[in-house]
Formats: structure tokens, C-alpha cells, sequence
């Protein structure tokens, strides 16, 4: 049995509203996200796809990979994506106590101001690894100046156990006009994102959306 939604229930969103979940627009607009990276084996090839449909996307960045492979984080930023701390370790909330989990924001967040200096984004943003974060280290983020930004659609991407026809199906099946989705550029999600971003790109730009950045 799996232990997420695909979906996001709307309780779920009324209750944690200090979050963004989903962005509200009478255009059609997606947000396509992808959290892990930089990775040079999967994040450049995400590029790459975006650009054929002049796509823009926010890229939610661990900090030690920012260290080691800053190039492909440079190319992000000069690609105008938009980009977001991930924290610096890949964090579990839940399993983390403040005190440290903000001490380790605050060390990837060293690796977006090395980098950052090509461009000058409108506001900070941030999401939990696994959506996973108190509610205490919640308001600590916000009070640094930080969007905690979720989702409404999730992938699935990350999950050995369904089919890449399977992650599809999540995606197209739940997603709608102002939906952020969830995509992750990593060796464990690549097969699946290669199946499943290029089809994705093609029926929403068909369908007459844009894919716009978190801002």
C-alpha cells in the first residue's frame, strides 16, 4: 500500500494554508517541478526537453549537489528557471530536530548565494524533502522569508514499485489549470521521467498550456 497521495486532498490543503499547494490562475498555466538535483546524469537532459516547448520550471536544489555540480546549476539559472532549497542533505522533517534542520537550510542556502549572483530571483522558495516538516520548523522557515512550496500532483516518479504508463497516468489523470506537479531529476526517477516529461510537454502544449516558473 502506498504511503502518499497522488492527489492532495483538499482538507489537507485548508489545514497546512500557510503552504502553497496550488496557484490559481485563469490561464492555462502548469508548474512542472523537479526536486534533487542537480544531477548531470538526468538535469540537463530535463533541460534540454524544456527548451522545445520553451517551457519554464522550478528546479528545488539540494545544497551538496550545488556543490558538485554547480555548472549545471549556473545553466539552470541561465535557462531562466526558477530554483529552490531542498535543504542541504535531503532532510526528513519528521525525523530532524530544528534546530539542526534550519542550520542545514542555512547550508545549501550558502551554495544559492555563490551561485545566485547571475541573477536576482523575487523571493525565496523552499520544499521538504518528502513533504515531511513541523510545524514549528514551518513557521521558523517562513519567518527566514521563505515560500514553503508542495504541490497538488504527484508523479510518482520516485516509486520502483508502478509502471512508467503508471506515473503517466497520475500526471494527465489529476492534474489542472494552475497545478504544481512534482517530477524528480535523479538517477532513481530518471526511467520513468524519460517516459513520462516529453508526453506530458506534447498534451499540455496541445492542449493550448503554458508551463510558467514559481515565482
Amino acid at each position: 500500500m502506498k504511503s502518499y497521495f497522488i492527489k492532495i486532498p483538499s482538507l489537507l490543503k485548508f489545514i497546512f494554508r500557510n503552504w502553497v499547494w496550488r496557484l490559481s490562475s485563469k490561464e492555462k498555466v502548469l508548474y512542472l517541478t523537479f526536486d534533487d538535483g542537480p544531477t548531470p546524469e538526468i538535469t540537463e537532459w530535463i533541460l534540454n526537453e524544456l527548451k522545445k516547448y520553451d517551457a519554464k520550471a522550478t528546479f528545488f536544489c539540494i545544497g551538496k549537489n550545488i556543490g558538485e555540480h554547480p555548472e549545471i546549476f549556473q545553466k539552470i539559472i541561465k535557462e531562466n528557471h526558477a530554483v529552490g532549497n531542498h535543504t542541504n542533505n535531503h532532510l526528513n522533517g519528521w525525523k530532524t530536530k530544528t534546530a539542526y534542520y534550519l542550520q542545514n537550510i542555512e547550508d545549501a542556502e550558502k551554495y544559492f548565494e555563490e551561485n545566485l549572483k547571475l541573477k536576482t530571483q523575487n523571493s525565496k522558495l523552499f520544499r521538504p524533502p518528502y513533504g515531511k516538516l513541523t510545524l514549528s520548523q514551518s513557521k521558523k522557515i517562513r519567518k527566514k522569508g521563505y515560500k514553503i512550496i508542495m504541490w497538488d500532483v504527484l508523479s510518482a516518479d520516485f516509486d520502483p514499485t508502478i509502471s512508467s504508463e503508471k506515473c503517466l497516468e497520475n500526471a494527465i489523470r489529476n492534474i489542472q489549470n494552475g497545478s504544481i506537479i512534482v517530477f524528480h531529476d535523479s538517477i532513481k526517477a530518471s526511467e520513468k521521467l524519460k517516459f513520462v516529461l516529453p508526453k506530458v510537454l506534447e498534451y499540455y502544449s496541445y492542449m493550448g498550456f503554458s508551463f510558467k516558473s514559481i515565482e
